[in-house]
């Protein structure tokens, strides 16, 4: 099918967009929208390291979970219609900056809801994005042909699960509540097996698989960005620089070797059919989380050396290692491991073991570092094998 045509009022036809289409590349909008959803990462980020530099780990990484599952799935929800049915034209952006607003309600609520479980404002956010989403996807439903169908379970679907969310809100602070987030995001992640169980909407397995890596970029910036201020803030409270200079070069060592393994595997042949593409957008949620962790550990880490958290050195060494740890396993996982031989595929997994042992060093993330290069110059010396579509 061709793209768009013109209509009145300066609209295009939403049309589904042609998978096989060359040259499709991430718009400026989508960039856009990405640097929104990190303001969030970022808060999120933040309030976790808070919780874990205080020792409360149970509620902080729980807090956290829930959290950032409300952040990755409205930016999974946009970026997997945009592959489908993007027009770009003026109605297409006005819609896209009124979710962006949503993003910003909700990251305003996250403190909110680390601090007292209070997810009024996070809720609040996703109904301006769920409204501006459900009006996206009945406007495809004009345009979509055979798709028709599909494009409407998506807007019902995603109406039933936001009334659900609306009575999340009545629900107590308390474990009850966390079981209740848990049943309705299993709910919220069956919407589109729901709505594409007979036929799927075009996705661009380059646009897709780019729109991920991108993400992936902004994340591991956010954290490295993170991560200087802390080191830029801990420079007054310790009597030597050499501390913070070891940290500084291992940190910027990991979070490149972590950019080169991600993008080290063909990631558009990851997602060739539908389960295929479901495991690859849902298990990444995993890989950002992690990625928008690290940041967190290593401040963690800054505060024990400064004396601002009282926990032990071993714990404060697993906030790091932990999420790296996670971050290697998930890529693999979706990535990687179709397209090593058996040499990567026995050193990604080994290599992430080893990296929780990075506690037993006196001196943070050096294990880890290590690791991390070694597993870097495997990947050199043992490019992705070619296997058959």
């Amino acid at each position: 099918m061709t793209t768009t045509s013109a209509t009145r009022f300066h609209l295009s036809r939403m049309l589904p967009r042609d998978p096989a289409q060359p040259h499709r590349t991430a718009s400026t909008l989508e960039l856009f929208f990405d640097l929104v959803f990190v303001v969030a990462v970022s808060i999120a980020s933040a309030q976790l390291h808070h919780a874990l530099s205080h020792g409360d780990f149970v509620h902080g990484i729980t807090s956290y979970a829930l959290v950032f599952f409300a952040v990755w799935w409205a930016w999974m929800n946009f970026t997997w219609f945009a592959t489908s049915f993007d027009t770009d034209d003026w109605l297409y952006r006005v819609t896209t900056i009124v979710q962006m607003g949503g993003v910003l309600v909700l990251a305003a609520g996250i403190p909110a809801a680390f601090e007292r479980g209070d997810f009024t404002l996070p809720v609040i956010g996703y109904i301006v994005m769920r409204l501006a989403m459900i009006g996206q996807w009945l406007r495809a439903s004009r345009g979509a042909g055979e798709l028709k169908a599909a494009t409407r379970r998506y807007a019902f679907g995603i109406a039933g699960v936001q009334a659900l969310w609306v009575l999340f809100l009545f629900i107590p602070s308390g474990p009850f509540q966390i079981v209740a987030f848990v049943v309705f995001a299993l709910v919220e992640i069956s919407v589109p097996v729901f709505a594409e169980h007979r036929r799927q909407t075009p996705w661009h397995p380059h646009h897709i698989t780019e729109r991920y890596g991108l993400f992936t970029l902004i994340v591991l910036g956010e954290s490295l960005l993170a991560s200087a201020n802390a080191i830029i803030d801990a420079r007054n409270e310790l009597d030597s620089f050499v501390p913070l200079i070891s940290i500084s070069v291992l940190t910027l060592v990991v979070t490149a070797s972590l950019w080169w393994i991600y993008f080290w595997p063909p990631h558009h042949k990851a997602i060739t059919t539908f389960g295929r593409s479901l495991r690859y957008g849902y298990s990444h949620y995993f890989v950002f989380a992690a990625a928008a962790a690290f940041s967190a550990g290593i401040e963690v880490e800054l505060d024990v050396l400064t004396g601002e958290s009282h926990l032990p050195h071993a714990v404060g060494s697993l906030t790091v290692a932990i999420p790296i740890a996670l971050f290697l396993l998930g890529i693999w996982w979706i990535a990687i491991r179709e397209h090593a031989d058996s040499v990567v595929n026995t050193v990604i997994p080994l290599g992430a073991a080893v990296v929780l042992l990075d506690p037993i060093l006196p001196i943070p993330v050096a294990i880890t570092a290590a690791v991390l290069v070694v597993i870097v110059v495997v990947l050199v010396l043992h490019p992705p094998v070619r296997r058959e579509s």
